[in-house]
């Protein structure tokens, strides 16, 4: 019975520590929050199941947020009681998980998972700086992080690893290191910007438009969603092979991927991708290049790749006004099509509705436009007259 007891004191003093790093949230919260804080905000709704899901992670990541001095705040309202707050970020579902920095909204729409968000506050946040004063700090550090930047001193007594000159800025990622140089790399803050993710990953919609921000290119092997053939299989290993066997080569222009499913990719290229196949994105300007012959062999791959760089291969899609036409004629293709494949009425009633209003509203400006009346006819035919006389 004692024990029982000192279980669920445990439990709940463990909830209550838990919830102190959240804040609950009102309408007063944009009048009174600092000018440069940063806030991670989760809106809810009593009765959400899959916000009462989401609560332990919450705190969770309140907690490890805190842990770490990240700059980040985090908070929670329920939109059905703050509907000020809700209508000032904009919630249209729940929950919805946004960020708050220098009066910039930020809307996360990946995994609700704890790892998945507290990627997204630390891109949004900013990095966090971390004095590791011991060999335990920096093993705790890296195993809690794909890919960390350290800057090592002249003074430094971590020796983690051999420098050959100091002070020095070291990535640390895919098992191994590299150091900032310079002459090669350019300035820091690009160098930081194209080498914070891993060289190879499992590449989602959000994580493939953050990517875009680096100025690299993004090989991609497409598979399946759920069980992946043995072609798909194959594809993968062979990105993976080469991202790792060609690392030096190739690191400075790609990051290497996988990703599940071609819907995303679809949009992009506005159309249909067989899966599993290869492409390689550029998303800071939207195009993309296709391989000119099917890729069965690590030679294929290689070519591809050499081909994209000296420009043998032909760049396709583009950000320009013709392929913004086109792109937004396909968004209303791909919408419309499962509206009337299903409800053909209702699909009937979008397009014709739209239709209908911009007719009448023609009509009705070409019979008010002005004409010459009877009256103005009758006297040009007076003054025509006297002339005449």
């Amino acid at each position: 019975m004692w024990n029982r007891r000192n279980t669920v004191l445990l439990s709940v003093l463990l909830a209550l520590s838990a919830s102190a790093f959240v804040e609950e949230l009102d309408d007063s919260f944009m009048e009174r929050r600092g000018a440069d804080d940063i806030w991670l905000i989760k809106f809810y709704a009593p009765w959400c199941l899959f916000c009462k899901q989401l609560d332990p992670v919450w705190h969770q990541i309140g907690s490890e947020l805190r842990s770490l001095g990240s700059p980040v705040n985090v908070g929670k309202s329920d939109a059905t009681a703050s509907t000020g707050l809700a209508k000032e970020f904009k919630v249209r579902g729940y929950p919805a998980i946004l960020m708050l920095k220098k009066d910039v909204k930020y809307n996360y729409s990946g995994p609700r998972t704890k790892d998945g968000i507290l990627d997204f506050a630390n891109r949004v946040g900013g990095p966090l700086v971390r004095s590791l004063s011991s060999l335990q700090l920096f093993q705790h550090a890296m195993n809690r992080h794909d890919v960390m930047f350290v800057y090592v001193g002249a003074t430094s007594q971590l020796k983690v690893v051999s420098l050959s000159t100091l002070p020095a800025v070291v990535v640390f990622k895919d098992g191994t290191y590299f150091t900032f140089d310079e002459e090669l790399d350019g300035d820091l803050k690009s160098w930081i910007n194209r080498e914070r993710f891993p060289n190879y990953l499992r590449i989602d919609s959000y994580t493939l438009y953050a990517m875009g921000e680096s100025g690299k290119l993004v090989v991609l092997a497409l598979v399946e969603e759920k069980t992946p053939c043995e072609e798909s299989v194959r594809y993968k290993g062979l990105v993976e092979k080469v991202s790792a066997d060609y690392r030096e080569f190739y690191s400075r222009n790609f990051y290497f991927g996988f990703m599940e499913g071609s819907d995303y990719i679809n949009g992009l290229v506005m159309g249909e991708v067989v899966v599993p196949s290869f492409i390689v994105v550029n998303l800071s300007s939207d195009g993309y290049f296709l391989p000119p012959v099917a890729v069965k062999t690590e030679r294929h791959l290689l070519d591809f790749l050499n081909g994209v760089l000296d420009g043998s291969i032909q760049f396709q899609g583009g950000n320009g006004v013709y392929q913004r036409a086109r792109r937004f004629v396909y968004d209303i293709k791909v919408t419309l099509t499962p509206v009337f494949s299903q409800t053909p009425l209702l699909g009937c009633f979008l397009v014709g509705f739209p239709i209908a209003i911009v007719a009448v509203f023609f009509y009705f400006c070409c019979r008010n436009r002005p004409t010459v009346s009877d009256d103005d006819g009758d006297d040009h035919t007076k003054r025509s007259n006297k002339k005449s006389d």
